[in-house]
């Protein structure tokens, strides 16, 4: 942790991996932040007692360049980086669908660059990262990256050919289960419930679901025959799920999201 890290686009996602470096225990004077707005770098300064600076001097200046900027703005800010970025130096990537390929296309040298996929779990330190090495990143800038961003959750090493199918799994997952807690609430209204009550119900049992998956070592099968017992009321919903295709439906959704972040990596979308 002797080392510099900047993060530069320090928003939502760029802030909570700030914060998880600084729980972690990264000694704020090794942490650099750029933000494009005067008053956003002034609230992280005050926040975090970390040291603003334009993204030239992050270049300069850090060992590690975190880029945590909207895929659309990528281009600009290594053109704005390219200059002054040593080939010693680490770049992660934090935006979706931006491959190392692009970015080492446009830095000097055999520069290491790893790309990461977070989700928005991160928020909260209940995140999942997947991490791959770009063509000159070795063991020991992944171990660095996952240093980083085991502050705010689980890391998971992927080939970059699996990226795209990580980000219909895991990047885009919070979503897949808000969408349903969403319905499953709309149902309870249906069903007579107030909307507070419908929904504090379906938000525990997805807690309380989500952690005997992580915990108890059980397959999903297995967890879920439990709670189905011969002619009851699971087995009832579960035969409307199926008849529905709802299953088909999760696999062509993944699908279709999977194929966007093609799109998005090849500059097609």
């Amino acid at each position: 942790m002797t080392q510099t890290v900047a993060v530069l686009g320090t928003g939502k996602i760029g802030e909570a991996l700030l914060s998880g470096m600084i729980r972690a225990g990264w000694p704020t004077a090794h942490l650099l932040v750029t933000a494009r707005r005067t008053d956003r770098a002034e609230e992280l300064r005050a926040r975090y007692g970390v040291e603003s600076v334009t993204n030239a001097e992050a270049a300069k200046r850090a060992d590690t360049l975190i880029l945590a900027v909207k895929p659309q703005d990528m281009g600009r800010l290594l053109e704005e980086l390219a200059p002054h970025v040593a080939p010693d130096r680490l770049v992660i990537s934090a935006a979706a669908g931006i491959t190392t390929a692009f970015i080492e296309e446009r830095l000097a040298g055999d520069t290491p660059v790893v790309r990461v996929m977070p989700n928005t779990p991160v928020l909260v330190d209940e995140g999942m990262s997947v991490i791959s090495a770009g063509s000159h990143a070795t063991g020991d800038h992944l171990a660095h990256t996952e240093e980083i961003f085991g502050g705010v959750g689980k890391t998971l090493r992927v080939p970059e050919s699996q990226q795209d199918a990580a980000t219909a799994l895991s990047g885009s997952g919070p979503a897949y289960f808000y969408y349903l807690v969403e319905a499953m609430t709309d149902a309870g209204i249906l069903l007579g419930l107030p909307r507070a009550q419908a929904h504090d119900l379906i938000v525990q049992a997805a807690i309380g679901a989500a952690v005997m998956l992580r915990d108890s070592g059980e397959h999903p099968v297995k967890l879920r025959e439990a709670v189905t017992s011969p002619a009851g009321t699971t087995i009832s919903a579960i035969r409307e799920l199926e008849n529905h295709g709802v299953r088909a439906a999760l696999i062509a959704a993944l699908e279709a999201a999977r194929d966007r972040s093609r799109e998005l990596a090849s500059g097609t979308g």
